[in-house]
């Protein structure tokens, strides 16, 4: 039975060739080669380390903008500023950070990779002052946080238990790729098996958490991310590979096929094997599926700004002819978790 799912593929996505950034890196090597090829690209590239106090204060009130919004940060972990609550605040002033002891309704500084899981801890320099993995936050969503590490759950982020923590659905794939980058970027002090829970069998040493492989295919690159890592290789000098791409961590550790950002790296083999083709891709909203090796598909559309839209789905045709004119994604998952994503213009 298909069903519609969600997932979104940004237009910086749509680039088919491999960013200058990667120049140095080869793509055909083993998997464990290009893990080694990324990590020694991300450690030399780190041209300049910040310093916590104020260097990180100043990045994040630029890297964690709200892309809606300038004069605001999204808070991580956060959801809802239509209540009364604060802790749960998913945005707030940029100005409204603390530095004092008293931080009820400001925002204060998150480590994702809880400093005291390190090995060993991470401090307030190198990795504690790295700014990949740092994020504006509620300081009282911070202090219920606390070290608690990653486990699967579902819904707005909350404790899962007195020492586990789900992050939200809108953070889940956030968190996933900057634990995947720490990994790359200071190896044995910040192994993601330190922070993320749960069966580390898809990938082929043992490495990396299931869930943070599936957070990097359930929960798509955003555009806030993408300005994130613009705004800290400007600071730092390096770049988060898997914001970039996050088929990467496919490559590496397997799991569930994220997408290709350049759509270059998935091998024919891979993409012919599902046998399906969406034609028109330029369309007033009726699109024809050709499904010949009859597998089992579910759905997902979203428009460029990554707002799921609307679609039916009957028999081997999908209309968005409800949806606006523009710019679509619609992407196909098998139940094995493979994917191909087709770019729509609706006219």
């Amino acid at each position: 039975m298909e069903k519609i799912t969600l997932l979104l593929l940004l237009p910086f996505y749509c680039l088919a060739q491999i960013p200058a950034y990667y120049s140095s890196v080869d793509f055909t090597q083993n998997a464990e080669d290009i893990k080694s090829q990324l990590s020694a690209l991300v450690t030399t590239t780190h041209t300049y380390q910040l310093i916590y106090t104020p260097d990180v204060w100043n990045a994040l009130k630029q890297s964690d903008l709200d892309p809606n919004d300038n004069t605001k940060v999204l808070l991580i972990y956060g959801y809802n500023d239509a209540d009364a609550i604060t802790s749960n605040d998913r945005t707030r002033s940029k100005d409204a950070s603390c530095h004092t002891s008293s931080c009820a309704g400001l925002w204060v500084r998150e480590h994702v990779f809880a400093q005291s899981v390190g090995t060993p801890p991470l401090g307030q320099e190198g990795p504690g002052s790295d700014a990949h993995h740092l994020r504006a936050i509620d300081a009282q969503m911070n202090n219920t946080r606390s070290n608690k590490k990653f486990t699967a759950g579902s819904g707005n982020a909350f404790s899962v238990s007195t020492a586990s923590w789900y992050p939200g659905d809108e953070w889940k794939g956030d968190v996933a790729r900057m634990m995947m980058y720490m990994y790359l970027r200071y190896q044995s002090q910040c192994p993601p098996t330190n922070i993320g829970l749960g069966s580390t069998s898809y990938s082929p040493l043992g490495d990396m958490p299931n869930i943070f492989l599936e957070w990097n295919q359930q929960d798509p690159v955003s555009q806030y991310e993408l300005n994130r890592n613009v705004v800290l290789q400007s600071m730092q000098g390096n770049r988060n590979p898997f914001i970039d791409n996050p088929y990467l961590a496919t490559m590496i550790w397997g799991g569930p096929q994220a997408p290709d950002s350049w759509g270059v790296l998935a091998t024919d083999a891979e993409i012919a094997e599902d046998n399906v083709v969406l034609y028109p891709t330029i369309t007033t909203g009726i699109i024809n599926v050709e499904n010949t090796g009859g597998r089992n598909f579910t759905y997902s559309a979203y428009n460029n700004l990554g707002q799921q839209v609307q679609v039916q789905k009957s028999g081997s045709v999908i209309d968005m002819a409800n949806n606006a004119k523009g710019l679509y994604f619609v992407t196909l998952t098998d139940d094995a978790g493979k994917s191909k994503t087709f770019r729509i213009i609706l006219n």
